[in-house]
């Protein structure tokens, strides 16, 4: 099981997922997130942290 933290940013949101680039490290790909799995008040351009298998909005 992968328990490390990691940092996005919501790049767009596409109905009922959002898409995420990875910020602490360098991906070309993007991850595809249904948002019932985010914090329901995220918008494009929010930086999230997935940590502990959450995703929390970061200050």
């Amino acid at each position: 099981m992968n328990l490390q933290t990691m940092y996005f940013k919501v790049v767009k949101i596409d109905g009922d997922y959002a898409h995420l680039q990875r910020t602490d490290e360098v991906q070309d790909e993007l991850k595809l997130v249904a948002r019932a799995l985010l914090p329901h008040d995220i918008v494009e351009g929010s930086k999230l942290k997935y940590e502990m298998l959450q995703y929390e909005i970061m200050g």
